[in-house]
């Protein structure tokens, strides 16, 4: 069987690259800069089910990007997690957060409707993204 996105992350997200293993997807919520990676693997809800060699993989992607959200976003703490109870896909998520956003110091699960991002805050997102993520890849390859 082919990778399919769970339905449920295909409309809460939008896609923004990939990485080796995983989808790089962002969260349509404008209160946190928060992203999911989803290793493009078929029936996958844990992260022991991964093969070792893609376990690493995936270690690797979520360190790489949790310090580039850190260094771009200037987070107070990164909210790294697998919950999967509504969605039972793989899918790992990266949430930066300030002592000032307006969960604080809760989960930002449930706690408030999303906002979503309009088109020009969308567009500034994704390319600041992209643009760090290119520049941490190349500093790590060096």
């Amino acid at each position: 069987m082919t990778f399919q996105l769970h339905p449920r992350l295909q409309q809460d997200s939008l896609a923004i690259g990939q990485f080796r293993l995983s989808e790089l997807r962002l969260i349509n919520d404008s209160q946190y800069p928060w992203f999911i990676l989803v290793p493009r693997k078929h029936n996958i809800s844990e992260v022991y089910q991964l093969s070792e060699k893609d376990q690493q993989l995936l270690q690797q992607e979520s360190s790489l990007f949790a310090k580039t959200l850190v260094e771009l976003f200037t987070a107070d703490k990164l909210n790294i997690a697998a919950i999967g109870n509504i969605v039972p896909q793989l899918h790992i998520h990266h949430i930066v957060r300030y002592k000032t956003d307006i969960a604080w110091p809760a989960p930002v699960w449930g706690k408030f409707d999303a906002v979503p991002y309009n088109t020009q805050q969308l567009e500034e997102r994704v390319k600041l993204i992209k643009s760090a993520l290119m520049t941490n890849f190349i500093n790590n390859n060096n």
